[in-house]
């Protein structure tokens, strides 16, 4: 199974139309230049998203009547022969509201995962990018791998159901067994379905193609806004090309130190303590918390609720159950942000009285699933190129010696993080490093912005891209907050802060805080 998420809008733009429908790494080497034929985008009026990129409508006019257009780009397959096959990678942008003498450049948008499409999620949360558009057009992609971009592709919709109700936390050898299977297998049908591709979705791979795109937009410079796993996009760029960097801001930032061991057991940290957050947050408000008497209380109906549905699962959507696994995927889910944690309370209600509906829909949202019954593929995705950029492969036996590690930092989530790092064993190829090279001597200054309540990217990757970044290149800010990022929390000292930076080149003091 793949890790929980390093993603922001993407997830949270699926959460919040599934809810409202029922609830009214990389390696270090160094970049070399590629003559390639000079191309010249196509931009159209967009199409309604495929389903790799998770279906629906159209993009919307923004309020002021600003156009959403969609291009496709010819990129190399593999950047070390650039002159052989290529692939289209799919571009969306709005045109900024500036004039000619205001406007910066192209702003470009990834909003994380590894898997999210950036063609679905730019459109969903642009207004809340509004005055960042004064002075750049606002452009987003899907990343090589992802949605309408090469798409990986495994399983097909009723394979994915099964592999999201298994059992992902064995208890026993049997348990084991079914897991290590079903992992095989969809491990394998990755390789049947998407072979060519598997090689060719490194971080590093996406990292040219974000220079490339910036030549085609007509920039000098790469103006940019990464978020979460768009981090570690944004800070490998750096290392390949400092000098090509403009302005930059990392948003709930990768720790690019860990290895994939450190970085799930950072994330079982960061889980646990958002759900102490909001544990405390439901029993500090006047009215009676519905879910607990105490915040330990609430935490441990929770995993007095997993346990029971790890033997008996109850109806979830029909014809599907809530399993443990997937109640534990959708509490992950609503604590991604602060404004789903009604959302949690509402559905651990319901679970406790045998409906396991909302806690199914935040799972399926997490996942990828539409209501039809239609995956994205973003789990595709974020496994492919995880496994391509991790080096470190683990078996059952290292994982069983860490899950005491793993259940101090996290009760209720270690155990599920501790397994998932079996999803890239027995991978098709091989994982170019330990851990991202993000050193970027000769960069300007990159706006590095941590949260202290970040259950995904925990607050210290922060501080850890700062130091990799390199003396003088990464300023960090710190947001004293709940969820995933920072920006979008609407804070108006982070957002003065950012908007300072990316509109007038003013670079906030290291060592900013905002509440």
């Amino acid at each position: 199974m793949p890790t929980l998420l390093r993603l922001r809008a993407a997830a949270l733009t699926a959460t919040a139309v599934l809810l409202s429908a029922v609830l009214a790494g990389c390696g270090g080497d160094d970049a070399q230049d590629v003559d390639l034929p000079r191309q010249e985008l196509d931009w159209k009026a967009c199409p309604a998203p495929d389903e790799a990129q998770g279906g629906g409508a159209p993009p919307s006019p923004l309020p002021d009547g600003g156009e959403w257009q969609c291009a496709t780009m010819k990129a190399p397959l593999d950047w070390d022969d650039p002159e052989g096959d290529t692939i289209g990678l799919e571009l969306i942008r709005v045109r900024t509201t500036g004039t000619a003498q205001e406007r910066i450049g192209s702003l470009i948008f990834n909003f994380g995962g590894p898997g999210g499409s950036g063609v679905t999620s730019l459109p969903a949360f642009a207004e809340g990018y509004e005055t960042l558009r004064t002075r750049y057009d606002l452009v987003s992609f899907d990343p090589r791998g992802v949605g309408r971009s090469a798409p990986v592709i495994c399983e097909n919709d009723q394979q994915l159901d099964a592999y999201f109700q298994q059992d992902a936390t064995p208890d026993d050898t049997a348990e084991r067994a079914e897991l290590l299977d079903n992992t095989k297998d969809f491990n394998d049908a990755c390789e049947q379905n998407s072979e060519k591709m598997l090689p060719n979705v490194r971080t590093t791979d996406a990292a040219r193609d974000m220079d490339l795109m910036r030549q085609v937009l007509g920039d000098d410079k790469l103006y940019y806004f990464g978020i979460s796993y768009g981090t570690e996009l944004g800070g490998v760029y750096a290392h390949l090309f400092p000098e090509r960097v403009g302005r930059a801001v990392f948003d709930a930032v990768v720790d690019p130190s860990q290895n994939a061991e450190q970085g799930s057991l950072g994330q079982a940290e960061g889980f646990q303590r958002a759900l102490d957050n909001f544990a405390e947050d439901c029993v500090s408000k006047t009215e009676e918390c519905p879910i607990g008497t105490s915040a330990q209380d609430v935490k441990d109906r929770i995993a007095t609720l997993l346990a029971d549905l790890d033997r008996t699962p109850i109806p979830g959507i029909f014809p599907r159950e809530l399993t443990q696994t997937a109640a534990t995927n959708g509490i992950a889910q609503a604590l991604y942000s602060q404004d789903f944690w009604e959302f949690l309370t509402e559905g651990l209600q319901e679970a406790y009285d045998g409906n396991g509906q909302t806690l199914m829909l935040l799972s399926d949202s997490m996942n990828g699933r539409s209501e039809n019954g239609e995956y994205s593929n973003i789990a595709a995705a974020n496994t492919a190129i995880n496994c391509a950029d991790d080096k470190s492969r683990y078996d059952t036996a290292y994982v069983e010696q860490k899950l005491p590690e793993f259940r101090a930092a996290s009760p209720l989530f270690g155990d599920y993080l501790a397994w998932s790092m079996i999803s890239c064993t027995d991978w098709a190829v091989p994982g170019a490093a330990e851990h991202p090279d993000v050193s970027a001597p000769g960069a300007p200054p990159i706006l590095v912005i941590g949260n202290t309540g970040d259950p995904a990217t925990p607050y210290e990757g922060a501080r850890a891209m700062v130091k990799a970044l390199g003396k003088g290149v990464g300023v960090e800010l710190t947001y004293r907050g709940q969820g995933h990022g920072a920006y979008d929390s609407k804070n108006t000292c982070v957002q003065g802060a950012v908007h300072g930076y990316l509109l007038q080149g003013k670079v906030p003091p290291a060592g900013t805080v905002c509440t």
